[in-house]
């Protein structure tokens, strides 16, 4: 019996080991009741490979004695089983919650506040615009055509170019960077993705009133060199819905102005 208590009594101490070492390394509970239970088994092990041999049985008490061996065994091994922890993914999931959670809840916190400060930013520029928009005199508007197109084609900007004052001028730079334009035209040597073509020559090759119609309608005009792009649509086909007539003939007035003939911009070829 000395025996069987000093084997039980290492696997318990090893159990032990086992058990603080996953504990300062914050292993999960489950996992070191499991590596204890496997401690004590082992020991169990030692104990059985010590113990005394069974005397000699006739052939019936050996296959009764075989098949009961056999029985108790599946019936420990699966009852035994039962009883471990098992693998549960939610649990597991809410360990991986609870371990990375103040992680997740900061990342959460600095994303939300980046978007509340770039939707305030963007908030305080339309307010400019529209303190700027309303700044500008009827004569003003009369000559760029303010009046909003009625058919499939914008209406008429070649008086924008004209009477453009500084503050339209300025309306049409805003609206470039408030459209994020720059994402894929390049421009005064800034943007681009390669996506759209350079305008810095773009006033030398078309008019307000063209510039005006590509804007409105992207189809209308095709970029020579950006056939891919120009069939598969990747100047999108909104513009005329998130800004004003007025926005849209400013932008092209401005664009209008870019006359830079150093840079090769592609030739424009009329589609509609």
């Amino acid at each position: 019996m000395g025996n069987i208590f000093k084997k039980l009594s290492i696997g318990v101490v090893v159990g032990g080991v086992l058990v603080g070492i996953m504990r300062s390394q914050e292993v999960p509970s489950d996992f070191q009741v499991l590596f204890f239970t496997f401690s004590l088994i082992g020991a169990v092990v030692f104990v059985l490979l010590d113990a005394s041999p069974i005397g000699g049985m006739s052939g019936g008490k050996s296959v009764v004695a075989v098949t009961i061996f056999w029985v108790l065994l599946i019936t420990v091994c699966i009852a035994g089983a039962s009883l471990l922890p098992q693998f549960d993914p939610e649990d597991e999931r809410a360990k991986i919650d609870k371990l990375l959670g103040k992680e997740r809840a900061a990342s959460q916190k600095g994303k939300a506040e980046e978007l509340i400060a770039r939707a305030k930013a963007l908030d305080e520029q339309v307010r400019a615009l529209e303190e700027r928009l309303k700044g500008l005199g009827r004569g003003q508007a009369a000559s760029t055509s303010q009046t909003p197109p009625t058919t499939d084609k914008p209406s008429s900007t070649a008086g924008a170019s004209s009477g453009a004052s500084g503050d339209f001028m300025k309306v049409g730079e805003e609206q470039w960077q408030l459209q994020e334009c720059y994402n894929c035209h390049k421009l005064r040597g800034e943007g681009g993705k390669k996506r759209g073509p350079e305008l810095d020559n773009i006033g030398s090759l078309l008019t307000v009133e063209e510039i005006h119609q590509k804007i409105y309608d992207p189809k209308s005009i095709m970029a020579e060199g950006y056939e891919k792009e120009y069939q598969k649509g990747i100047m999108p086909d909104k513009f005329k819905d998130l800004m004003e007539p007025k926005e849209m003939q400013a932008l092209a007035a401005w664009l209008g102005t870019f006359k830079n003939t150093s840079v090769n911009t592609p030739k424009p070829i009329k589609k509609k």
